[in-house]
């Protein structure tokens, strides 16, 4: 995998505001664009930022409705943008009773078919090159945050190592870069150790959803090059937080530091917080050493291959 980009579509908790929409999160992996939460107007966003509808999987943190009302209209755009392409919805319990009802709301059936497929804690879908993990989290309701982890890589490819031992320029050396033994024209062998360096570690990002913060989450945020973690409220808020199982933004600073991560973005803010969200990042830093920062509605995030553990 090459590619992992993030696009943030909405940054607002609960409700939108007039810098920002509510929940929503493209995830470019390589060749699949992935979708992370869809709240309302997410399609509208989908347009304004350029990521495309060519969307291969969505995933749902919960069900309160700030986080998948806009999968109705977006289902129908793609439907009248020609889609026949299956897609896949997943999500905890309760994900079948309320996407079931999300996809067939109104007259028009659907072009294509839609899956819903409800994850718990723990669970591992694997895809092309990265899989993606469920983690329990705590909230009001039934959540969930999702671990995106690539696949170790390979190591380097040492191309005039392989042509010291006689393998000719062409196919062995894609099949050596993919682990594969090559036989020469005289029977000997090349096996990938010859030509390879050191296996390269994955990327791992985390999105905590809505949560308090909580043990499962950071265990599997450790050591991340992102997570992405709510903070919708700020320190005088404590009590509100507690109450509605929310985090503060000093909260979110400290699983970052708990967990070590690489890199925190923070996002999900009070609509208090829409036009000058400095406190909240002021308090994160107080928590998280590391490089911090508070996502707004367009905010590109690359993720930059690792070289070494």
């Amino acid at each position: 995998m090459s590619i992992l980009r993030l696009t943030f579509l909405g940054t607002s908790a609960a409700m939108p505001t007039l810098h920002r929409n509510v929940s929503g999160l493209a995830v470019k992996a390589d060749s699949d664009l992935l979708l992370f939460d869809c709240g309302e107007g997410s399609q509208r966003q989908m347009i304004r930022f350029g990521t495309g509808f060519g969307v291969d999987a969505v995933f749902f943190t919960h069900f309160h409705a700030d986080h998948y009302l806009g999968i109705i209209g977006f289902l129908r755009t793609l439907g009248m943008g020609g889609r026949t392409q299956s897609l896949t919805l997943y999500g905890p319990p309760p994900a079948r009773k309320i996407l079931d009802a999300a996809i067939h709301l109104g007259v028009d059936r659907l072009a294509f078919p839609v899956e819903v497929q409800e994850l718990r804690g723990g669970e591992v879908l694997r895809r092309n090159g990265y899989s993606v993990r469920a983690v329990k989290v705590d909230h009001r309701v039934n959540a969930l945050g999702y671990s995106l982890e690539e696949h170790t890589r390979p190591g380097r490819f040492d191309a005039d190592a392989a042509t010291r031992l006689g393998v000719p320029y062409g196919p062995d050396f894609g099949r050596l870069q993919k682990g594969q033994t090559v036989t020469l024209a005289d029977g000997t062998e090349v096996k990938p150790e010859q030509v390879l360096g050191p296996a390269r570690p994955g990327r791992k990002v985390v999105i905590s959803g809505d949560t308090r913060p909580c043990a499962t989450l950071t265990e599997a945020a450790r050591e991340a090059d992102l997570l992405i973690h709510e903070a919708t409220f700020s320190d005088d808020e404590q009590a509100r937080a507690l109450e509605t199982r929310h985090s503060t933004a000093r909260e979110a600073g400290k699983v970052a530091a708990d967990a070590k991560v690489k890199r925190l973005v923070l996002t999900h803010l009070s609509s208090r917080h829409d036009a000058d969200p400095r406190p909240l990042l002021e308090q994160a830093r107080q928590s998280f050493s590391g490089p911090c920062e508070i996502a707004f509605d367009g905010l590109t995030v690359e993720v930059a291959l690792r070289e070494q553990a």
